[in-house]
């Protein structure tokens, strides 16, 4: 294995893991606020991943990991909220209260819809979204550690060319 196969395994993964973001959310499952969340560090790991393709070093497939870490612990916060372990943020998440609304507020048709953090819109084996976000972004940081590995080796030969 060579470390450009892992930065391509490790950044092509979150590109497919925001593809399916985007397939589910035409397909009318409109994304949270954490769900939102979750997608900046994928956008962060592609771009790290095109430029560590070019550019050799740890550095690069380093903070990759760091990224992937990073959508990875915010989809588990994600779910522990979802599943009622702890509070998520008050800005997207519902406690059932009417504070502040009026006859003509709770009428209103138009305006944004909010869609609520703490509700699972999508499952597969009982598994939402944010979970399966969370499981492979983790497998992706392991992709992205082996990178950092390759590239340590690649610079112990000699050579800042070999990955």
């Amino acid at each position: 294995m060579t470390r450009n196969l892992m930065v391509l395994i490790a950044a092509g993964g979150s590109a497919a893991l925001m593809a399916g973001a985007f397939t589910f959310q035409f397909f009318g499952y409109p994304p949270c606020a954490m769900c939102l969340w979750q997608r900046w560090p994928h956008v962060a790991a592609i771009v790290i991943g095109l430029l560590a393709w070019k550019i050799r070093g740890w550095l690069l497939p380093a903070l990759g990991a760091l990224a992937a870490a990073t959508t990875g612990s915010i989809g588990f916060f994600h779910m522990g909220v979802e599943r009622d372990w702890w509070e998520g943020p008050s800005s997207c998440t519902g406690n059932g209260l009417l504070n502040g609304l009026d006859g003509a507020g709770l009428l209103a048709v138009e305006g944004p819809k909010v869609i609520m953090c703490d509700q699972v819109s999508w499952e597969f084996l009982t598994l939402s979204m944010p979970t399966w976000n969370a499981i492979f972004s983790f497998v992706l940081v392991g992709f992205w550690i082996a990178a950092v590995v390759l590239s340590g080796a690649s610079t112990k030969e000699g050579s800042s060319r070999s990955a």
